[in-house]
């Protein structure tokens, strides 16, 4: 198994994770990485209208915070959104409403499937361009990056990727174990050769890493490696950064 390489560049990128709201504080965090003293956190959404934050989960606000400075002053722009769990917590919600037999929210079951939250994107900014949503295992990351290729091969001046995680609610915990804190990555990805993504077959295993993989790439942006590798099962990564 093995794929052609993906070239690109990363013009721009922002993070979110609670009390990790700015290039300075992500940079040190890659220095030291640990978890958030308070993951209760809200990402500030203030320039959204008060109806929209009122319908949004944590998980929408976190894509929104890092979206809008990415976007600000872009014109129509493709989205590739990736999540492995999505919107776990209102799901849950959700669930626990059917077993007590009560009526279900319109409203938070509209929001509860998996591209509801490009939907409020599109509809926020008013842009009808092509928008994706990906449900993907642990390399997630890297299935968005081959859409958004696809999207500069297409002819797109540039594709914004967004990937995020909540954490899962408490009953899921013994199942889910990749989500240490909530986080959200966002890239501005553009045609160049900046960076290179191949895929290779994995004969071995190897131990699941410490942190998600966007996070390992938010380390990555803030340090000088010029190649580092993301295994998921079967699948190797290789990352190569020219310059």
């Amino acid at each position: 198994m093995s794929t052609g390489v993906i070239n690109f560049n990363i013009e721009r990128w922002q993070a979110w994770a609670p009390g990790l709201a700015c290039a300075d504080a992500w940079a040190k965090w890659s220095l030291a990485p640990c978890c958030p003293a308070d993951p209760e956190l809200q990402p500030d959404v203030a320039f959204l209208p008060p109806l929209l934050r009122r319908r949004m989960s944590r998980l929408a606000r976190m894509i929104f915070a890092i979206a809008a400075p990415l976007a600000e002053d872009q014109p129509r722009l493709p989205l590739v959104y990736a999540s492995r769990h999505g919107e776990i917590s209102r799901n849950f919600s959700l669930l626990s409403d059917l077993a007590r037999s009560e009526p279900l929210s319109p409203t938070q079951f509209s929001l509860s499937v998996h591209n509801a939250i490009a939907g409020l994107w599109s509809i926020q900014r008013g842009d009808t361009s092509e928008m994706t949503a990906l449900a993907a295992e642990g390399d997630g990351l890297e299935h968005a990056v081959i859409e958004a290729s696809l999207l500069l091969d297409e002819g797109a001046p540039a594709v914004l990727l967004l990937i995020a995680e909540e954490q899962p609610p408490e009953p899921y915990r013994a199942w889910i174990d990749d989500v240490p804190f909530p986080y959200a990555l966002g890239l501005l990805l553009k045609p160049g050769t900046d960076w290179q993504l191949s895929l290779t077959a994995a004969d071995t295993d190897m131990p699941a890493a410490r942190w998600p993989h966007a996070l390992q790439l938010v380390r990555a942006l803030h340090t000088t490696p010029s190649h580092f590798t993301h295994q998921w099962k079967t699948r190797r990564w290789n990352w190569q950064r020219t310059r």
